[in-house]
């Protein structure tokens, strides 16, 4: 984690040089000092106790989601932060924590009888609330990694595998057919015009003054690092501001620029030890709550990792969501060390050492 979020720091520094302030850089570093103080506060209460508390958890989150509908604060025609005091938050980022915590406490109560239909409806429910909640900001990358991470979660269970087969036959073939709809339905009121643009705009191509501008900006970038990158600070996204806001979602292009294709291997090599040494936690995790946890942290983690990465690289429609612990933002930051905290609580849980 220190790793990527040094890899992070470096390359926002880079990304916003041009400018010539160090003020997003500064406040990256403070927003993981006050990263660290969340998730040492999460480690240090049992995670059995922290599951006690998911329905106020999961309640408070709900409020914050509607209070975002009702009063947020609009960028870019979608309302997702909230101010408070001083601090802008985005809810939607600490909901998928509290969607990871109630399904691991939902899946651990009810996984002896998740073969039948009431507890997976019930565990379904809670999910999709939020889900709900947070596609009508409108976001929709963000509910689906919601989503996402439901589904991870129950592959895990004592759920028969034919029904999981069953439901991704089917769930295939319905997004299949709603893919197909929205590309060729421009009057269609599934996703928002701008959304439906973005996946148009992947398959047939789009004006790069405008629809694309960002994705094929960021192609352009990442291919011209080569093997060994330009160097840091001598990247034309840096220096000449080549891709604007690319300190945010599209970070990736920096990296790519400056560090060349070793660079993102190292990187990529970086992230997948992350995920596998997540993974081996969660198989020794001491019981099924801990083990759900640490499961949907980093399914979380990999999805939102696989994502970005897919969008920068254009290989799939710009979603707008941030590479785990790399990419500007104290929410997403703050939620991924909240989460970090769960999982680092349920290693200690055990007598082994975690190294």
């Amino acid at each position: 984690m220190f790793a990527l979020v040094g890899v992070g720091i470096v390359a926002i520094n880079s990304a916003t040089a041009y400018s010539g302030n160090i003020e997003v850089v500064e406040m990256q570093i403070l927003y993981f000092s006050v990263g660290l103080v969340l998730m040492l506060i999460v480690m240090s209460f049992d995670y059995h106790f922290i599951g006690n508390w998911y329905m106020i958890i999961y309640g408070v989150t709900i409020v914050l989601l509607l209070a975002v509908i009702l009063f947020g604060h609009e960028v870019n025609g979608a309302a997702r932060w909230i101010k408070i005091g001083p601090i802008q938050l985005q809810p939607s980022e600490f909901a998928k924590i509290t969607v990871i915590l109630c399904n691991a406490k939902l899946i651990a109560k009810y996984n002896k009888r998740i073969n039948l239909l009431w507890p997976v409806l019930v565990i379904g429910g809670v999910a999709f609330v939020p889900f709900i909640l947070v596609n009508r900001q409108p976001n929709l990358s963000t509910s689906l990694v919601i989503l996402a991470i439901l589904v991870i979660q129950l592959f895990v269970t004592k759920l028969n595998f034919k029904y999981i087969a069953t439901t991704m036959v089917v769930g295939i073939l319905l997004v299949t057919i709603a893919f197909v709809y929205i590309v060729n339905n421009p009057d269609q009121k599934i996703i928002e015009d701008y959304q439906r643009k973005r996946i148009v705009n992947m398959i047939n191509g789009g004006d790069s003054q405008s629809d694309s501008y960002q994705t094929d900006r960021a192609v352009h970038a990442i291919g011209s690092g080569g093997l060994k990158g330009k160097g840091l600070y001598n990247g034309s996204i840096s220096q000449l501001n080549y891709l604007p806001e690319s300190h945010n979602d599209f970070i990736m292009a920096v990296i790519g620029e400056e560090f060349g294709f070793i660079g993102v291997l190292v990187l990529i090599t970086l992230l997948l030890l992350f995920i596998g040494r997540g993974l081996f936690i969660a198989g020794r995790a001491p019981d099924d709550l801990g083990k759900f946890i640490v499961v949907g942290y980093i399914g979380m983690i990999a999805i939102q990792a696989f994502v970005n990465i897919g969008v920068v690289t254009d290989l799939l429609p710009n979603t707008g969501v941030p590479i785990p612990f790399i990419s500007y933002g104290g929410s997403a930051l703050w939620a991924n060390m909240i989460g970090m905290g769960l999982v680092l609580n349920v290693a200690m849980s055990r007598e082994d050492t975690l190294f």
